[in-house]
């Protein structure tokens, strides 16, 4: 893997149990570049995002993501091999009975943060980076939809990852909203993280261009390799 690579897949093929998804792909996506990940339900596209975060073992082809062989890599790293990633899901996945600030203190405590002060420092920091931090005190639930998107964007922020991985993160968004997510992860990007958007949403990629991986009939096309 080339030092600005952040993700590499050559000829890889994936299996839901024992159903072959995807055939024979391969692409790399580098540190700081936006990919959208497009398909209809069913192609592929939580199959890929969750081999790529290592809840379905890659049994042919190579792989690699943030430094980790996927091909290789033993349950024990696995824990390890997250920390590096920001998962960032549709349906947000927050602690419904606890403070935004707590949802982040919960997190940091379960990855290794024991210092009071530094992880303090760090919620208010990714709380700055997504413009929420008037809102640490508040209950989840109290957010509108578009809040707690950014919410998890946050956590997914809070250990510095290498990669982002966003599946539908603006399913459950009003257009308006949808536009606010996808201008924060593209920042994020250009701050030098590779981000993967897996989305059904035509009008976000119109309105912001980037490369496209479409999964399509077991196969993956690039656009940086054919028209799509």
């Amino acid at each position: 893997m080339t030092l600005d690579r952040s993700i590499s897949l050559e000829n890889v093929s994936i299996y839901q149990e024992h159903n072959l998804v995807l055939s024979d792909i391969t692409f790399h996506i580098d540190k700081g570049e936006l990919v959208y990940l497009l398909g209809k339900t069913g192609s592929g596209k939580s199959s890929l995002l969750k081999t790529l975060y290592s809840d379905l073992p890659l049994t042919k082809g190579e792989a690699s993501i943030a430094g980790y062989n996927l091909a290789t890599i033993k349950r024990k790293e696995i824990p390890f091999l997250r920390r590096k990633l920001g998962i960032i899901f549709q349906d947000f996945q927050l602690l419904t009975d606890r403070t935004v600030h707590d949802n982040l203190r919960f997190v940091l405590r379960a990855t290794g943060w024991t210092d009071k002060a530094e992880k303090a420092k760090r919620i208010e920091d990714v709380l700055t980076r997504v413009g929420l931090v008037s809102k640490a005190y508040k209950m989840t639930h109290e957010l509108s939809g578009g809040e707690q998107q950014r919410v998890a964007i946050a956590r997914a922020l809070l250990n510095d990852p290498e990669v982002i991985l966003a599946d539908e993160p603006t399913g459950n968004l009003d257009p308006e909203t949808s536009e606010g997510i996808i201008s924060l992860l593209l920042e994020i990007s250009k701050n030098g993280r590779a981000v993967l958007i897996a989305t059904h949403d035509i009008m976000m990629y119109q309105k912001f261009p980037s490369r496209i991986l479409k999964c399509e009939n077991g196969a993956l096309l690039d656009s940086s390799m054919v028209a799509i």
